[in-house]
């Protein structure tokens, strides 16, 4: 899957400062979202899951390359044998004979099949290979995703929360005027009305805030605990659209696997091809019979070649070559496909990005004028120059300028790993995670050459 992404000027920047700062400072021993990240890496089951994938795809080579390597098989066999003798003769005639033999085939020509589907087997470890960079690129995204939500809505809650206990103290001044006649019933049911909404947006906060830990612990693999707040990446942003385009488009792993994957099929093209052409072989055989209960034995040992010439297979194997040159076709648009979404999804996340720039600085504008607006209505009410009603508007107005602001913040930082997914930057060299690196060459180095062994290199 492709992610989205988008804008890095100075002034973007400058609002992913701005939001990294507005979260808030990081509680001493906080988990980082470079530690999440981290984390993410080595314990999604996603990115295991493609990294089994990698190691499946490897055994494609040795089972390629057999196909010139010698097949050798040995036989064995006992037979008894029983024969009545003519009238007046000296009795039966049993016996029991025995034979070995060892047999040696080997291909000396395939119609370059087995050559062909060596390098097919090359260019699809290629694309497994980059499709589990890919798988890598869109939990790293999720990850951050995940960890910015449970930032999101931790603030959200504790802005619900801080809104219920000034309502509380709204609710009871109200009460207190009441009591003693400088406002009415009405001031003290608006304000009780008002306290029961924000408790039930307390109690959805709470809820959106569980279902984030979940996913958090669903993609990243432990709880989250203390998270710290901030954005270290900036640095890894492309500086302009064009560059991040043509960035996607050289690098993306979606690209590179859709274009390998074609190559794949092109040289799976020439192997059914190659079923048309001549097969050259050549098999020795040695076989030993003896007697069980005699001494007698005898030896023998035989070279065969053969050449074997298709004239005509019932149209299966031309068939087989036109799915297999539609199945080209089909891999070639995929990669004009996969170009298509990347290029897209660069576009729409540097929209995106430029789009939580914007809404930060105007939530931040926001959030000032209606703290000044609260403030000036609080003082004017207490000269009677305003009711309980502006009062509880300003404030309202005010709690959801800083939940705007909030979200923007998120926003922001979302976007920006969007931007690094869909131009291919979001990778653990790019990141400079502190984590040890998955090899895929390590275990196809280990099975390339296995010429016999039924244990793994990881020792299954």
């Amino acid at each position: 899957m492709l992610r989205s992404l988008a804008k890095p000027t100075g002034e973007i920047l400058a609002g992913i400062c701005v939001a990294a700062g507005l979260f808030g400072i990081a509680p001493a021993g906080a988990d980082t979202l470079t530690d999440a990240l981290a984390s993410a890496y080595w314990t999604n089951p996603d990115i295991n899951v493609a990294r089994a994938q990698t190691r499946i795809a490897d055994e494609n080579l040795p089972i390629a390359k057999s196909a010139l390597r010698p097949n050798i098989s040995g036989s064995g066999s006992i037979t008894g044998t029983t024969r009545d003798a003519f009238p007046g003769g000296a009795g039966n005639n049993d016996s029991v004979d025995g034979a070995v033999g060892l047999t040696v085939s080997q291909n000396l020509f395939r119609g370059f099949r087995t050559k062909n589907a060596r390098l097919e087997a090359d260019a699809s470890i290629q694309a497994s290979r980059q499709s589990l960079l890919s798988t890598v690129q869109n939990v790293l995204f999720d990850a951050a995703q995940a960890y910015m939500n449970v930032l999101r809505d931790q603030a959200l809650l504790e802005l619900r929360r801080t809104n219920v206990r000034f309502l509380n103290e709204q609710l009871k001044a109200a009460q207190d005027r009441f009591d003693v006649g400088e406002n009415t019933r009405t001031d003290v049911a608006q304000t009780r009305a008002r306290l029961s909404g924000a408790q039930s947006n307390v109690s959805l906060a709470e809820a959106n805030l569980k279902s984030s830990r979940a996913v958090y612990r669903q993609v990243i693999g432990k709880e989250p605990g203390k998270l710290a707040r901030g954005f270290s990446f900036k640095r890894l942003l492309p500086a302009s659209l064009a560059r991040a385009l043509d960035t996607g488009q050289a690098r993306h792993p979606a690209i590179l696997a859709a274009i390998y994957n074609a190559d794949a099929a092109a040289f799976a093209v020439k192997q059914v091809e190659g079923e048309l052409l001549p097969t050259v072989s050549v098999e020795g055989r040695a076989d030993h019979t003896f007697g069980i209960d005699s001494s007698d034995y005898a030896n023998s040992a035989s070279i065969t070649g053969r050449v074997s010439v298709p004239l005509y297979q019932g149209g299966a194997v031309s068939a087989r070559v036109r799915q297999a040159k539609e199945t080209h076709g089909l891999r070639q648009i995929e990669v004009d496909v996969r170009r298509a979404q990347v290029r897209a999804a660069v576009v729409s996340s540097w929209g995106q990005l430029d789009a939580a720039k914007a809404s930060i600085i105007a939530a931040s504008a926001q959030v000032e004028a209606s703290r000044i607006a609260l403030n000036g209505v609080q003082e004017e009410q207490r000269v009677g120059q305003r009711t309980t009603l502006d009062v509880l508007d300003a404030q309202e107005e005010l709690v959801n300028a800083r939940a705007n602001l909030v979200v923007a913040q998120r926003d922001s930082i979302v976007a920006s790993f969007a931007l690094l997914s869909s131009a291919g930057l979001l990778s653990v060299e790019n990141l400079n995670l502190p984590v040890a690196r998955h090899d895929p060459v390590a275990h196809y180095e280990a099975v390339k050459d296995k010429w016999f062994g039924l244990r793994t290199p990881d020792g299954r």
